[in-house]
């Protein structure tokens, strides 16, 4: 039976036209009355009131006395009150961590939410807990007078003229609330702000971690860098070389650098990862002087003969120093590799009058030139720190000359120096001397 096509008809699209919703300007004069940051800094200014209710209901009361003697014994007995509650820590933390839920202050910080640390926090805590349970009370009153004095007249024999003032009253009121959550904030800044101390502690945690985002930074150019470069230059030989033995060994250097760089990068990843002390220690271990050998047998199976004499000893050496005189040496041998391929390349590691020496030097490509007057490439800007500086043999400027200034980082915060350029008797030879205190911060 044959098939009957059947057409598709076409259903036409009707385009809905949307409509504009205009918005409303609202008055500056009402809009804080219909923000709701108003209403909750209102619930925050309550909260003092019924606190100053509760503790009228349980002494001294409000049978037979005079409102004077009320409210005199009300603000001695609160006052003692908040005062003994300011003298415990915690409570400073969870008065700021309210006031910032509440108050809705432009920055949080200002507002800190940190236990006390001495008595100037004790004392600053107590005058806001009296000042808030002050300012709440006296709008919790003024609410409770304002309702009374309002439903006597409206129930009066002429309420309906007095109906017609009600707009008023509640506006009136609304900017009572208005004012006194202003004020309250401001007392909320200026007594539970943080103390000269916190924001020194502040600005030391915040200095700490940008040191450990740097060091994190120089770990990473070191170790990768270094993995790269001799990557690149076993697999470039492999290529051009046809040798199946020499393209098998370049091979298994291509595999144990990948796999050391790896290692070095999981070690930043959890410490990036902040991982609690004691866990995963063995990821977390950085490598010292003692790994060195190993280091120089990845240059030397490079193509550049390394020759290394070590002097000192891992097991003297302190182990921030031994872990740093690692990356350094490290970034040195990698430099050579980059700018020098295949030239000889001279380590040595000494410790001679309480400094630990590190000496790292390379032949330049075609033999090297002695530098101009000044002792300085051209590019360097005259300074022997290697940031910028030009490497003779590689073509031009070096882009960059992040390693050569971790270096000068490294060292400078060791209280070493670092300097590095062409050796001044005209040797032909790129130098790289770091000196570095055996006694930190000496």
């Amino acid at each position: 039976m044959p098939k009957i096509a059947v057409p598709k008809i076409a259903v036409p699209k009707i385009a809905v036209p949307r409509i504009a919703v205009p918005r409303i300007a609202v008055p500056r004069i009402l809009a804080p009355l219909l923000a709701g940051a108003t209403y909750a800094r209102l619930l925050h200014l309550l909260v003092g009131w019924i606190f100053m209710g509760v503790v009228l209901l349980v002494y001294p009361g409000t049978y037979g006395l005079t409102l004077t003697r009320i409210v005199a014994e009300c603000v001695a007995v609160d006052s003692v009150l908040l005062m003994l509650a300011a003298l415990i820590p915690a409570t400073r933390r969870a008065e700021g961590i309210q006031a910032r839920l509440l108050l809705v202050p432009d920055r949080e910080q200002d507002i800190a939410a940190d236990s006390s640390r001495g008595w100037a926090d004790r004392w600053r805590t107590a005058l806001w807990l009296i000042g808030r349970v002050a300012l709440g009370s006296a709008v919790g009153m003024a609410t409770v007078l304002g309702v009374n004095a309002g439903g006597g007249l409206l129930a009066g024999p002429r309420g309906q003229h007095y109906l017609l003032l009600l707009p008023v009253a509640l506006f009136g009121y609304g900017w009572l609330v208005v004012a006194a959550r202003r004020l309250q904030l401001a007392m909320a800044v200026r007594l539970l702000s943080p103390s000269p101390a916190e924001r020194l502690a502040e600005a030391e945690l915040r200095a700490e971690r940008l040191l450990e985002r740097n060091r994190l930074a120089r770990e990473l150019h070191d170790s990768i860098g270094h993995a790269l470069t001799v990557t690149v230059i076993q697999a470039g030989a492999a290529r051009e070389v046809g040798d199946q033995a020499f393209v098998a060994k370049a091979l298994e250097v291509i595999e144990e650098t990948g796999r050391q760089a790896m290692d070095d990068l999981e070690r930043t990843l959890v410490l990036l990862r902040e991982t609690p002390a004691g866990a995963n220690s063995v990821a977390t271990e950085q490598p010292g002087i003692d790994q060195l050998p190993a280091l120089f047998d990845t240059a030397r199976a490079a193509g550049s003969p390394v020759e290394a004499r070590i002097e000192a000893s891992a097991d003297v050496l302190p182990g921030v120093l031994s872990r740093e005189s690692y990356r350094i040496v490290q970034e040195g041998v990698t430099n050579a590799l980059k700018y020098a391929p295949g030239e000889p390349v001279g380590v040595r590691i000494a410790v001679r009058a309480g400094q630990l020496e590190l000496r790292c030097a390379n032949r330049l490509p075609g033999g090297g030139n002695r530098p101009p007057a000044g002792g300085t490439w051209p590019g360097s800007g005259g300074a022997r720190s290697g940031a910028g500086s030009a490497w003779p043999g590689s073509g031009g400027v070096r882009k960059g000359g992040k390693g050569l200034r971790g270096i000068r980082e490294r060292a400078t915060l060791l209280g070493g120096e670092a300097t590095a350029g062409a050796a001044e008797d005209g040797s032909g030879e790129w130098v790289l001397n770091v000196r570095l205190p055996l006694r930190l911060g000496s």
